[in-house]
């Protein structure tokens, strides 16, 4: 049986104090634990001194404000509420809030800053002007700017409800937003939601299976008409059999505003606006250094198979370029997120608006209230971080990084 040779008390010793204090040795140590011993006492201090400020206050600690009245009305809600539901009950209001204004923003922006980004990149003189103009201005405008710019001197000086601008006698624009026809449910819904769903997990599952296809034979299978007959065939077939799905209500003006319908208010398009154009102009640059890290050869390659130069952008470069594109992208992603919260400065009831902002002025509760706030913030972030990263894995899988 080998015994194993332990090193001499002296050597031991040296790997023992580089392991704890670095280079530096036991001095390494020694201030190591200084510096934690300091940010001990500065964060003791702070409670302590937190303490005594609500104690002289008269201010209770705790959650308990949660569940007292709120008192006070939310102009947009996508979840039921009223004044007389609870504190826990604004929460869900503010996050439902900038959970939509968030997942919009997101989409808009990553749609515009593709186009713009392949406009910068285009052959056309005048297309890649314009595209890198819109860059330039967009992004060296401040954000807060650019929200009261679309609020206040696009939509504020819109016509109000009696002269709005009309479409159909159905879709209407005008200073109070944009009001929509409402779909109401009726009879055959469930039915038609049921063929939904399977039409769009087909529609999913078939491009899977010709990418497989072409991979195992050699044999290309055009997906879009098998797509395109699941996702109009299947609900229309569920309408027939179950009855009409849903109807619409349709918005009327009466007196100064409409009754009916739906209303986009003009915070929320505004802010949707906002945050989608100035994310889409970092975003358009982060997609065209992508685009352009792939070596010009692929292009060449593309074209020497008898692709077409969006073929090939669309088959070649940009799955390569997506390696490079995602890491930023992330990080504009938890940008817009964040910058959600510049909403208070046109009265849009987000999660920092009504939550932060009145919930903490009526209840004094600051650290209670700036706590979940935070906590919010940053849970959405690192859940947007985890799936761009699963998403960047199984890119990097697929490429056979």
């Amino acid at each position: 049986m080998a015994i194993e040779a332990r090193p001499p008390p002296a050597q031991f010793g040296a790997k023992l104090r580089r392991a704890l204090g670095g280079r530096s040795g036991w001095k390494g140590l020694v201030a190591q634990l200084l510096f934690v011993a300091t940010l001990c006492w500065i964060g003791y201090a702070i409670v302590d001194n937190a303490r005594d400020n609500l104690a002289n206050q008269r201010i209770a600690s705790g959650f308990g404000f949660m569940s007292q009245t709120a008192g006070f009305g939310v102009s947009q809600t996508l979840i039921p509420y009223s004044e007389s539901d609870s504190y826990t009950r604004v929460f869900l209001v503010g996050l439902a809030n900038t959970l939509m204004v968030s997942v919009i923003g997101i989409f808009f922006a990553t749609l515009i800053g593709f186009l713009v980004a392949l406009g910068r990149l285009s052959p056309n003189w005048l297309i890649s002007r314009i595209a890198g103009g819109y860059v330039e201005l967009i992004r060296n405008l401040p954000l807060l700017f650019q929200i009261l710019f679309w609020y206040l001197a696009v939509l504020g000086a819109l016509p109000g409800p009696r002269q709005s601008v009309t479409l159909f006698d159905s879709f209407f624009l005008s200073n109070r937003g944009i009001v929509v026809p409402r779909p109401v449910g009726e009879a055959g819904l469930d039915g038609f939601l049921v063929a939904l769903l399977i039409a769009v997990i087909g529609a999913i599952v078939l491009p899977i299976y010709a990418r497989r296809r072409l991979f195992q034979t050699g044999k290309p299978m055009i997906v879009w008409p098998w797509s395109l007959g699941l996702l109009i065939g299947l609900p229309l077939i569920a309408a027939l059999i179950f009855g009409k799905p849903f109807g619409f209500e349709i918005p009327v003006l009466k007196g100064f505003n409409f009754a009916g319908g739906s209303r986009l208010a003009p915070e929320f398009v505004a802010l949707t606006l906002a945050l989608s154009t100035y994310t889409a102009a970092f975003i358009a640059e982060i997609v065209r250094a992508g685009i352009l890290s792939v070596h010009k050869g692929q292009m060449e390659a593309g074209a020497s198979l008898g692709l077409s130069r969006g073929a090939t952008l669309r088959l070649v470069v940009i799955p390569q370029a997506m390696r490079v594109i995602l890491p930023p992208l992330t990080n504009q992603y938890l940008n817009l997120t964040k910058n959600s919260s510049l909403a208070v400065a046109i009265g849009y009831p987000d999660l920092f608006s009504v939550f932060a902002g009145t919930t903490l002025s009526q209840t004094g509760q600051a650290i209670e209230v700036i706590s979940i706030t935070m906590g919010v913030y940053l849970l959405i972030s690192l859940i947007t971080s985890a799936l761009m990263s699963l998403y960047s894995w199984r890119i990097n899988r697929s490429m056979g990084a």
